[in-house]
């Protein structure tokens, strides 16, 4: 972990960026599955709010780092 964030690189940068971007879109996925048998409903909208979150943050942090 010591490595990913020296000060010599934006490494670091693009790292943190990169988990920002999918970080909380993996997690509603992942609630959206451990939901879909109790309530398929819920399971859907977690999956719809997961893509929307991956395509507005790569929006936004993509226009970041170019």
């Amino acid at each position: 972990m010591h490595l990913l964030l020296e000060l010599q690189g934006l490494n670091g940068i693009i790292v943190i960026m990169l988990a920002i971007m999918l970080g909380p879109a993996i997690l509603l996925a992942f609630i959206g599955f451990m939901v879909r048998k109790n309530n398929k409903k819920a399971a859907n909208i977690l999956f719809i709010l997961a893509v929307l979150y991956v395509l507005v943050s790569f929006g936004i942090c993509g226009s970041l780092l170019t």
